[in-house]
């Protein structure tokens, strides 16, 4: 009986070899393709919930307990709003989000007893990462019940326009004349200067001639956690009932949301989308959600989209 040489043993030993890491190989890339699919689903299942959840609680939206409109803010990638999610009798103040997505909402006031005098706001330091929108509601009140009594405004020295040149009275006693301006492209360094110039028919009658009040909002884009989709549920509290900010509870819906198209899109009740956002609030009567969702993006499985529509009760009929 022939043996193998020396040099035909360590072939066949190269050759088992090789054969074991290409096997090996095989089974460790199946693993990680079932871990994978097996994770992706997961996510998938989480987002699919999420969006269940969201319709319900978008669909019995109201107004707070504190008397707000049931809607607060209607971002591309949050939405804020009231509706009672427990069913407790009281309405909690819920906000939907990617991580990513800020924002926030500053209010001043100024006065003058100067006949056609002026008075100037500055917000500052309130961006922490890149602003996205920015936007002004401006009210007034003091003697403008004439024509030729009224407020020009002014953002950084640049024009906004005018308010209670018709409709507003002498000394109500209550803000009046409110408009909402624009103002991003004067935010985006993280500094807004505000002014409210009387014309010169404005009397200090009412004890003075005018006050204003800045109503300041705005979204930016945050640094990191790009990707988890949260939600932020906020109880009443106090009589009469406030929302504290402080007192939000968020909790992680999804770590695998991808939105670079909007999350929220919003129409009126003849169906036409919604893109101005003073608009979004006051005419909103259907949403739609849309979620893509992948927990690596640089391999398959292809990205899972999900995608909604809402309808909300409550405002349909205004």
């Amino acid at each position: 009986m022939r043996s193998f040489t020396l040099i035909e043993t360590l072939v066949a030993i190269a050759v088992f070899v090789l054969i074991f890491i290409a096997v090996s190989i095989f089974i460790t890339m199946a693993y990680q393709s079932q871990g994978y699919t097996w994770q992706q689903s997961i996510a998938i299942d989480e987002a699919r919930k999420g969006i269940e959840t969201m319709v319900k609680e978008i669909r019995e939206a109201r107004a707070g307990d504190d008397g707000s409109y049931p809607i607060v803010l209607a971002a591309d990638k949050e939405f804020i709003f009231f509706s009672d999610i427990d069913q407790d009798g009281q309405t909690e103040k819920v906000r939907y989000f990617l991580g990513t997505a800020g924002s926030g909402v500053q209010i001043q006031e100024c006065s003058t007893s100067i006949k056609g005098g002026s008075c100037s706001i500055v917000f500052s330091d309130f961006l922490q990462g890149i602003l996205t929108s920015a936007q002004v509601k401006i009210s007034a009140e003091g003697d403008l019940g004439l024509s030729n009594e009224y407020l020009d405004v002014f953002a950084d020295s640049n024009s906004l326009g005018r308010i209670c040149q018709a409709g507003c009275s002498d000394c109500p006693n209550t803000w009046q004349g409110t408009q909402n301006f624009t103002v991003t492209s004067w935010a985006e360094d993280g500094s807004l200067s505000l002014l409210a110039d009387a014309s010169n028919r404005v009397d200090p009658i009412c004890p003075h001639s005018m006050k204003a009040k800045f109503e300041f909002s705005w979204e930016e884009e945050l640094p990191g956690l790009a990707h988890e989709f949260k939600k932020g549920v906020t109880e009443p509290i106090g009589d009469p009932p406030t929302y504290p900010v402080s007192q939000e509870q968020i909790t992680v819906l999804s770590s695998y949301v991808r939105n670079v198209p909007p999350i929220f899109r919003y129409f009126d009740s003849q169906g036409n989308e919604l893109v101005d956002l003073p608009a979004r609030l006051k005419d909103t009567k259907i949403m739609e959600l849309f979620l893509i969702v992948n927990i690596n993006p640089n391999r398959p499985p292809q990205d899972f989209e999900l995608k909604s529509s809402i309808q909300l009760r409550n405002l349909k009929n205004e």
